[in-house]
């Protein structure tokens, strides 16, 4: 199913480059979801992510007839949109530290004790987000997204060594986190 997908996007890649307009706004209609939770992943923000992804299509659409493998287009397409959050982030930074100091002081963390699978959830989701950010981006890549680790070199713009020590790292804190959440 997957490999469908990328074959039919990697067609619509071909259609866009040879002018076909009906194969861009397919493409948009494919893609536009999965590059909003991209943005999102950094900004925490649904509004702000969509003003994210609706400047990258702008540069996803000029630019897409530089794209030499069509197969490539979702990395290519989401290291955008995450160079474009990421920039969004530095140049917002003081806003986004104000709004998250806001977000912990008024946190309430509401666990359902009687489904043991909620409450499992419930405390990763909480054990994630005491990881670095670069580290809960490498985990969403590659567990959620399910991107191989040269891929999330490529989209987040690092090595494959340092994906894996990412990966390796981050999975080692969480071990440690989700053993003191649940003494």
């Amino acid at each position: 199913m997957i490999k469908t997908n990328k074959i039919f996007d990697s067609l619509l890649v071909l259609q866009c480059q040879s002018g076909n307009k009906k194969a861009a706004t397919l493409l948009v209609k494919r893609w536009h979801k999965k590059l909003c939770k991209q943005a999102y992943w950094y900004t925490n923000d649904l509004e702000i992510s969509k003003d994210i992804v609706q400047d990258s299509w702008s540069i996803i659409l000029q630019k897409i007839n530089t794209v030499k493998d069509p197969n490539s287009f979702g990395s290519w397409a989401l290291t955008i949109v995450t160079r474009n959050a990421i920039n969004w982030l530095r140049i917002h930074k003081k806003e986004v530290e104000n709004l998250n100091t806001y977000k912990n002081d008024h946190k309430t963390t509401i666990i359902n004790d009687h489904d043991d699978k909620e409450k499992t959830i419930a405390l990763l989701k909480i054990a994630i987000k005491k990881l670095s950010h670069d580290q809960q981006m490498v985990l969403n890549l590659f567990y959620i997204e399910e991107y191989s680790v040269k891929e999330i070199g490529e989209i987040v713009n690092i090595s494959t060594g340092t994906v894996k020590s990412r990966l390796f790292t981050a999975r080692e804190k969480l071990k440690s986190i989700l053993k003191k959440q649940k003494l």
